[in-house]
């Protein structure tokens, strides 16, 4: 817990008291101190997929990323659609993990977008909200009912915005790129039409939509209109949506493969400016760790999403480096807002909250090198990217669970 804060405390005496009783003095330098990650949005594969990822390897690549709060999705085998599996979770975390994990519970049964889950009984086991995860939830009625019911236990729906028709065997984004490589493209439109759809099922129960890694410029604008108006609406991006373009697609490469897919740099400037003047509120890792024979694979049948635990703090840097914000604006972006719309007390430096902590070195360069990571998986599209920013060490509960050695 922190204790106090505020440049009273070497006045009183307190640094120098260090030492004493067990008291450890930090000499951040020029470094940054920072309320830990809060991340919104990451799959740990754990239950069923151990073998991309568990809730402790998850845990160590979170904690290196500066990440002390994360909250995972439930597409995992079996999917978290009752009590028991999200109490299984939260129990498997405290045992195994160095940060802290939560989860969300599914909207539907099974993922199946028919049948609604006992809401009030997953909210009651600790459930912070309801989503299909990389599926949306393509039934209107469903929704509607989902936002109505979320909305009595104070919880939100969080949907992957894309209606699935238009996207249905479309591998990239649709336009000239993958024309040229002879691929199926999902049209940004499919986007817009899920996210204008779900806005107004939102006006018409009041209840809390939270829009998942928003990705394209009519997106982006219709969302500002939303808040415009008074809807009580929230979304996120992930580092990718900013930080890259379709190009990135190169020639078939797998890693580059999203969902939703990498967009036009029109796209990208969009989601930068969504950023900027807080249509967008969070940036979540959007973690989503796959083996190497699930993308070693001809592109149109390569599974999608990548890793991004280890890499959020820096990609996320850029937009200050890149003189699109200031620091503490992307930081909010990262911490005090994802974890406002989540309802944790964490993302904060305030007297009598748990000291999760990162201090980072927002100018040390490196280039990133997926052999270094901590995730079972390797499946980043930034491998090889110089970037200039880097945890060097995170506390939780005033505890260190990474200290960078080099």
């Amino acid at each position: 817990m922190i204790a106090d804060l505020g440049p009273h405390l070497a006045r009183a005496g307190a640094v120098a008291a260090s030492g004493a009783h067990g008291v450890e003095a930090v000499d951040c330098g020029a470094l940054c101190l920072a309320p830990g990650l809060v991340d919104m949005r990451v799959q740990l594969r754990e239950p069923g997929e151990e073998h991309k990822e568990t809730l402790a390897t998850g845990g160590e690549a979170a904690a290196a990323g500066g990440i002390t709060s994360m909250v995972a999705l439930p597409n995992t085998k079996p999917v978290i659609d009752e009590a028991a599996l999200v109490e299984s979770i939260a129990r498997r975390a405290r045992e195994t993990s160095r940060v802290r994990i939560h989860t969300y519970a599914a909207v539907t049964r099974g993922l199946a977008g028919k049948e609604i889950t006992e809401m009030g009984l997953l909210a009651e086991a600790g459930a912070l909200g309801f989503t299909d995860g990389t599926h949306a939830v393509a039934d209107a009625q469903v929704l509607r009912r989902a936002l109505l019911y979320a909305r009595n236990f104070g919880r939100l729906i969080i949907q992957h915005p894309e209606e699935p028709a238009l996207a249905r065997n479309g591998v990239m984004n649709d336009g000239e790129i993958a024309m040229r490589l002879g691929l199926a493209g999902i049209p940004a439109v499919a986007e817009t039409i899920m996210v204008e759809r779900d806005l107004r099922l939102a006006q018409l129960t009041q209840g809390r939509l939270h829009i998942a890694h928003v990705s394209t410029r009519s997106a982006v604008n219709a969302i500002r209109r939303a808040k415009a108006r008074g809807l009580a609406v929230t979304c996120d991006t992930a580092p990718p949506y900013f930080a890259l373009n379709e190009t990135a697609v190169g020639d078939y490469r797998t890693f580059a493969k999203l969902s939703p897919p990498l967009r036009t740099e029109a796209d990208r400037r969009a989601v930068i400016d969504g950023l900027k003047d807080g249509t967008i509120d969070a940036i979540a890792s959007d973690h989503a760790p796959q083996d190497q024979e699930a993308k070693r694979l001809p592109f149109a049948q390569a599974a999608t999403g990548m890793i991004g635990l280890e890499t959020l703090l820096c990609i996320a840097l850029d937009l200050v480096h890149n003189r699109y914000m200031s620091l503490p604006a992307v930081l909010a972006k990262m911490t005090s807002g994802p974890a406002a719309i989540l309802g944790l007390g964490a993302g904060r430096l305030a007297k009598g909250v748990a000291a999760d902590l990162v201090l980072f070195d927002p100018e040390r360069p490196w280039k990133i090198a997926e052999k270094e990571f901590r995730s079972k998986s390797k499946n980043s599209p930034f491998d090889g990217r110089p970037v200039q920013g880097r945890a060097v060490r995170t506390w939780v509960s005033g505890r260190t669970v990474f200290q960078l050695t080099h």
